[in-house]
């Protein structure tokens, strides 16, 4: 069994934003060399996530719409007295910082519709990191 281990650095620009990374974690899978195994996909960051789903302008948008009204940004969040950004704390860690993939001769297996985006709720940030390891043989 071969595990290979690739970090990636993004930047945010907005508070609330999905990014999508489906074409760089293809990337890393290739130069993995490993062709049967597992993708994990994680984002060491408490406030950001990651996810699967549509690439679809209208869906990111509803995404980030859910979140702000299911965890409101301006409610009385005791985090928020240290430094306002509860409603990322929550929704990061309702969401998770990670996800896995088969991996099936050389193929990252999706849903016809899933991409993987990093999901940031406290942004802009210059740098957010995401670690792609590769399991398998």
């Amino acid at each position: 069994m071969t595990v290979y281990r690739e970090e990636l650095s993004i930047s945010s620009f907005r508070r609330f934003e999905l990014i999508d990374i489906t074409d760089k974690v293809r990337e890393v899978v290739s130069r993995s060399g490993i062709k049967n195994g597992i993708v994990h996909v994680f984002v060491p960051h408490a406030t950001a996530a990651i996810i699967a789903n549509e690439h679809e302008r209208g869906l990111i948008n509803d995404y980030i719409t859910l979140i702000k009204e299911l965890i409101p940004p301006e409610a009385h969040w005791e985090h928020n007295r240290i430094d306002n950004n509860a409603h990322a704390h929550l929704a990061a860690g309702i969401i998770g910082p990670s996800r896995s993939f088969p991996l099936v001769n050389g193929i990252l297996l999706r849903g016809t519709w899933q991409n993987i985006f990093v999901v940031e709720f406290d942004g802009p940030r210059a740098h957010r990191r995401v670690v792609i390891t590769v399991i398998g043989e």
